[in-house]
């Protein structure tokens, strides 16, 4: 993979920085990110989400025109927590009342287990945060085009699925560790390659006539998408986000099997081969299973264990919630205002 075009100042001094092998000064990248007009949403803009992305692809497969030895660079790390701040600063803004809200409502009159607490507060969250209803209209309204595009810009994340969260497994211990490795272990084809969840996924795309590299469709992918998948690496990346980045891992998986499925219809309505559906399939099952396992026996123990990472397990599921309503809005938005796809029509 090279690196994805600019979109704007930002991407384009981090493109620089980066096939020039010295990187941005911290300088010239503050001096653009303080240009940024107030009324900037900095969690939906592709300049700053696709900056933020490219530095944080360092840390997976990077790309062909970039010399692996600035993973570790200070210069390139440097402009990379100058946008983290900005990013973590508008994440808590937008989800701060949400969390405090779900840990009032969900309490009252409730005493018992810490996990019970918990899962009582997510439960709430998933409730009261839930996003526009994109997997219906998947099943029952959108075109061959739409549909496709879906998969284009979810490929993003899910050619490189459940990958950020191996970077938590070495930060917890005990009972944490152990149901997270387990999760991770079917995420991973359960010991058979062919049932990776990426491969599936590629398998996925090539059947509906895309492109399986990874990487693909990041020219495609908005900003919105992009927050979606940085917000992950932000979480995973930093230890002090552990129980943050298992929030939102318990609140991805709890919001997943009953999309799946209508996914799933979606595609065998649009007369897509079952190759297509079989990923969507795959994660009915599957997600319910997560779902327990992710809030009881990873985030409860976790909680159990350390008390004080409580509220931060809450915050990493609001961001989840958060961010995905974001991105599936503005999917959902520019197929009802006639925008057609730029990767559906070629497909």
């Amino acid at each position: 993979m090279r690196l994805p075009r600019p979109r704007g100042p930002l991407s384009a001094l981090t493109a620089t920085g980066l096939i020039s092998g010295v990187g941005t000064s911290t300088d010239r990248f503050t001096s653009a990110l303080d240009e940024l007009p107030p009324s900037r949403d900095v969690l939906a803009d592709d300049d700053f989400q696709l900056s933020l992305w490219m530095l944080y692809e360092l840390h997976y497969r990077g790309f062909d025109d970039v010399d692996p030895e600035l993973e570790w660079d200070p210069r390139v790390l440097a402009c990379r927590r100058l946008l983290e701040r900005r990013f973590e600063q508008e994440l808590r803004f937008r989800t701060e009342a949400q969390v405090h809200k779900a840990r009032k409502q969900a309490q009252t009159g409730r005493s018992g287990a810490p996990a019970d607490v918990l899962a009582a507060e997510l439960g709430w969250l998933i409730e009261h945060m839930e996003g526009p209803r994109l997997a219906p209209y998947l099943q029952r309204e959108a075109s061959r085009e739409e549909l496709l595009e879906f998969l284009a810009v979810r490929s993003v994340y899910h050619l490189k699925e459940s990958d950020p969260q191996s970077f938590v497994l070495p930060r917890v211990g005990g009972g944490a560790k152990v149901a997270l490795a387990e999760l991770q272990y079917d995420e991973y084809g359960a010991g058979r390659a062919p049932r990776l969840h990426q491969t599936l996924y590629g398998d996925a795309l090539e059947a509906a006539g895309l492109e399986r590299t990874y990487g693909a469709y990041v020219e495609h992918a908005p900003g919105s998408t992009l927050a979606s998948n940085n917000v992950m690496s932000l979480l995973c990346l930093h230890r002090r986000h552990r129980a943050a980045a298992l929030g939102h891992l318990a609140a991805f998986e709890a919001t997943s099997s009953a999309p799946c499925r209508k996914i799933a219809a979606g595609i065998e309505r649009l007369g897509f081969s079952e190759v297509v559906a079989a990923y969507w399939r795959e994660h009915v099952e599957a997600d319910a299973v997560h779902e327990q396992l992710a809030i009881r026996d990873v985030c409860g123990r976790l909680v159990a264990d350390e008390p004080a990472l409580h509220e931060d397990v809450l915050f990493g599921a609001a961001c989840c919630l958060y961010l995905d309503a974001l991105a599936a809005t503005h999917l959902l938005d520019g197929w009802q205002a006639g925008r057609r796809s730029p990767v559906g029509a070629g497909a």
